[in-house]
C-alpha cells in the first residue's frame, strides 16, 4: 500500500528534522516521494512523528487474562501512538520456555496490531536460583533477560547471569531494589508513610542494589538497563556510571516525573506503585536526570490491574497503574515544564527507546519501517477511566486535564488507528 501523509508538521527526533511537510509511505517502510498513493492523509495542524516505543507494557497474557488480554491492551497501545512495546515476563506462567515466547509472538502476530517484544526469564519461575535458557529463549524472539518485579537476592547468582549475559551479548534488564530492606513495604519511607502508619521502603533500597550491579556490570562487562529508577541517588550513580564508560542504561515510568508520595492522599490506592512515588525532591530529579539524557527514555509501565485488585486498603491493593494510553501526553507535559522542543521531548519515546530496545524502529528516514503517529499536541485531553481502550481503568492521572492526542497510528504501513 502506498500512502502519503501531507501537510503535517514532521518530527524525527532522531535526525533532528522538524518541519512542515509531506511523508511518504510504501510497502511498509518510509519511502521518497511517489506519484499515486492508495490513500492520502491531510494531516495540517497535526505532528507526524515516529510510532512510541514503550519498553514496560504488562500485556496479561498469559495468565492474568481476566485482568486484560493481548486485543484490549495492543488497542490502547495504538489509541496512545504506541507501535513498539516491551512486556516484561513476569507472566503465569512467566516467560521462561521458549514455547510460551513463541506463543506470545505467534498470537501478537495474529492480530497484526503493535509489534511486541517479549522479554525473557532470567531466572526458572522468576524464583532468583536457576538460570533460565538464555540461548534458546533469545531463538524464540526474546530481546532481553529480566526479572521484572521479582526480587533476586542471590548476588552470585546474579553475578552468574551477566557472566553467562555477556558472553553471549544479550542484553540484562533490571529493576534495583534490594530485597531485604524493600520488604513488606508499600509507600515511600518518610513523613507522609510515617503519618498514615504505612510500611515504607527506604530510597537506599534501590541505591544499594544498584551500586551492587553496577560493580557487577565492571566485573563481567554486561550490557545493563536499569528499569524504572525513582529516587535522586539513583540519577547520580547513572550519572558517575556514563562518565565511566560503563554499558548500561535506564529509564523512568512516566508517573514518576509528575507525582510524589503526596499524591497518596488519603490511601488512594490508584497511587500503590512499584516502585513506590518518591519524595518531590526526587521526583524534580528524575525530570532533569531525564532532561540532561542522564535516564535514557521515560515508559508507561502499563500494568493493568481489575476492580478486585485495586478496591483494597492501600497496603493490600496490587501495586500498578495503566499507562499506554497516557505516555504521549505526560511525556509532552514533561518537556513542556522542561521547556524543551518537541524533537527532542519524543526522542525519550521514540529513538532512545530504539536503541534501549535494539530496533529498527523510532526514525522516519527513507527505508525505516512506517511506524508513524500522528497527533494533536495541543487537543484537550481529559483523563476519564471509562474513556481508555485498556481493560486496565485504574490510574492515578483520573481527572486530570492533559494535552495530546493521537489521530492516527500506522504499523508497517497500515493505518491500524484512526480517532
Amino acid at each position: 500500500m502506498r500512502l502519503a501523509i501531507k501537510n503535517a508538521r514532521i518530527i524525527d527526533p532522531a535526525s533532528g528534522r522538524d518541519g512542515v511537510g509531506d511523508l511518504h509511505v510504501a510497502d511498509g517502510k518510509i519511502s521518497e516521494e511517489h506519484a499515486r498513493p492508495d490513500r492520502v492523509i491531510d494531516a495540517k495542524g497535526l505532528v507526524a512523528a515516529p510510532g512510541f516505543i514503550d519498553l514496560s507494557a504488562r500485556l496479561r497474557e498469559p495468565g492474568f487474562e481476566y485482568k486484560a488480554t493481548l486485543e484490549s491492551e495492543l488497542e490502547a497501545a495504538l489509541a496512545g501512538g504506541v507501535t513498539s512495546l516491551a512486556c516484561p515476563p513476569d507472566t503465569d506462567p512467566p516467560l521462561d520456555e521458549p514455547g510460551l515466547v513463541d506463543m506470545l509472538r505467534r498470537r501478537a502476530k495474529a492480530l497484526s496490531r503493535a509489534r511486541v517484544y517479549p522479554l525473557g526469564a532470567l531466572t526458572v519461575k522468576l524464583e532468583g536460583e536457576r538460570l533460565t535458557e538464555m540461548a534458546q529463549l533469545a531463538e524464540a524472539g526474546c530481546v532481553a533477560f529480566s526479572q521484572a518485579n521479582a526480587p533476586l537476592a542471590n548476588t552470585q547468582v546474579l553475578w552468574r547471569a551477566l557472566q553467562y549475559a555477556a558472553t553471549f551479548g544479550f542484553p540484562v534488564w533490571l529493576r534495583p531494589q534490594d530485597a531485604w530492606l524493600a520488604k513488606d513495604g508499600v509507600a515511600h519511607e518518610g513523613e507522609l508513610a510515617t503519618r498514615l502508619g504505612l510500611p515504607g521502603i527506604p530510597p537506599f533500597a534501590e541505591t544499594i542494589a544498584l551500586a551492587t550491579m553496577l560493580e557487577l556490570v565492571r566485573a563481567t562487562g554486561a550490557r545493563v538497563h536499569f528499569c524504572r529508577l525513582s529516587t535522586a541517588g539513583a540519577v547520580e550513580l547513572m550519572r558517575a556510571a556514563r562518565r565511566e564508560g560503563l554499558p548500561v542504561s535506564c529509564d523512568v515510568a512516566i508517573h514518576h516525573l509528575h507525582l510524589c508520595d503526596m499524591d497518596l492522599g488519603y490511601f488512594d490506592s490508584n497511587c500503590r506503585l512499584e516502585p513506590p512515588l518518591r519524595s518531590a525532591r526526587d521526583r524534580d530529579a528524575l525530570a532533569r536526570g531525564l532532561e540532561e539524557q542522564i535516564i535514557d527514555c521515560a515508559c508507561s509501565d502499563h500494568t493493568p490491574i481489575d476492580d478486585d485488585g485495586k478496591h483494597l486498603p492501600f497496603a493490600e491493593a496490587e501495586p500498578g497503574a495503566t499507562g499506554l494510553e497516557l505516555l504521549l501526553p505526560l511525556t509532552l507535559k514533561w518537556g513542556e515544564a522542561r521547556k524543551l522542543p518537541l524533537a527532542k521531548t519524543l526522542a525519550r519515546i521514540t529513538c532512545n527507546a530504539a536503541q534501549v530496545l535494539g530496533v529498527s524502529s523510532g526514525r522516519l528516514a527513507a527505508g525505516a519501517p512506517a511506524d508513524v503517529a500522528i497527533f494533536d499536541p495541543k487537543a484537550p485531553l481529559r483523563v476519564v477511566p471509562e474513556m481508555l481502550k485498556s481493560q486496565g481503568k485504574h490510574t492515578p492521572f483520573a481527572g486530570h486535564e492533559l494535552a495530546g492526542r493521537v489521530r492516527y497510528t500506522l504499523v508497517a504501513g497500515n493505518v491500524v488507528y484512526e480517532a
